[in-house]
């Protein structure tokens, strides 16, 4: 029989477990149906806030020893009324739209705004390491977490994922908030605080000094706090953080995940990186004896 790569989080259900993580190709709906079409099982919006914002002045990227890139973009992008504009009318592609803000006020709006559009969830980006006030600022505040979630939950029926990072305080306290507060799902880690300097100019290389670091070199962290999540609580989760390979990919299943996110692999060639990585899961698991992926979901922390 040949294994199904259909998974689920929460009540989403996913043809596949690959989904693409948010801020690596935009927001353009042509590339989301071109990466779903290629075998993404959703993909994740850019961070969408109240407001457009610009972002950082250049150069806002790096890219460092060992495949990692340092990022500080500055979450620039049209605001969620322009977007929510843009993916009218509804679109079959699996949308998990990301939304950041500051206060209750500014989720619910935002929400609202999406009324209209066929969306599959919302991930609530509570974890940006390089945007002041917003981002891990608001996911050390372990009080503004669970106000958010409920207020968010209290609008909409449709799944709320609670994207964590790893801040000044202990993150499984944010996870535990999220939990108490009725998140529906956790997406596990963000990029991590970061920075490089030119030795030529003696400055920091980014126009903001501290970026986030994502590629291969967190993938250890991420695959960390995802076993840690799935050991202490009882919530689907995400993991995101350094995946570049199949093996990857089916190392964060077997810690806890039911689906994983990536981003910072595609290169040139990034309509076939799912299509590879999905490739690979399914033959690992026909090979192993699975039928299911919930079936591989934390088999580590089983052993």
């Amino acid at each position: 029989m040949k294994s199904s790569l259909s998974t689920n989080i929460g009540s989403l259900s996913l043809e596949r477990p690959t989904v693409l993580a948010s801020g690596i190709l935009g927001i353009s709906l042509d590339v989301f149906k071109r990466l779903h079409n290629a075998g993404a099982g959703a993909v994740v919006t850019k961070s969408l806030s109240k407001e457009p914002w610009e972002g950082y002045p250049n150069p806002t990227i790096f890219s460092v020893k060992g495949g990692g890139w340092i990022n500080a973009v500055g979450l620039s992008n049209p605001g969620a009324e322009t977007f929510a504009k843009m993916i009218e009318p509804n679109t079959d592609v699996p949308i998990i739209v990301s939304l950041v803000g500051s206060i209750e006020d500014d989720f619910e709006y935002m929400i609202k705004k999406f009324k209209k559009c066929n969306i599959s969830a919302y991930e609530l980006n509570l974890s940006c390491p390089h945007v002041a006030k917003v981002g891990l600022e608001i996911g050390d505040d372990i009080e503004l977490v669970s106000k958010i979630i409920k207020r968010v939950k209290s609008v909409t029926d449709i799944p709320i994922i609670a994207k964590v990072g790893l801040g000044k305080s202990d993150y499984l306290q944010t996870v535990e908030a999220a939990v108490s507060s009725g998140v529906d799902a956790i997406t596990a880690i963000n990029t991590v605080r970061a920075m490089a300097i030119d030795v030529e100019t003696q400055m920091p290389i980014l126009s903001n000094k501290i970026g986030g670091l994502s590629g291969t070199p967190i993938k250890p962290i991420a695959l960390r706090c995802v076993y840690e999540i799935a050991s202490k609580f009882d919530i689907p989760i995400m993991g995101c953080g350094g995946i570049s390979s199949w093996e990857d990919a089916v190392e964060f299943i077997l810690a806890g995940a039911s689906v994983v996110q990536f981003g910072s692999v595609m290169g040139d060639h990034w309509v076939e990186t799912f299509s590879e990585i999905n490739s690979g899961i399914q033959n690992y698991m026909e090979r192993k004896g699975y039928e299911t992926i919930g079936e591989m979901v934390g088999r580590a922390k089983r052993q």
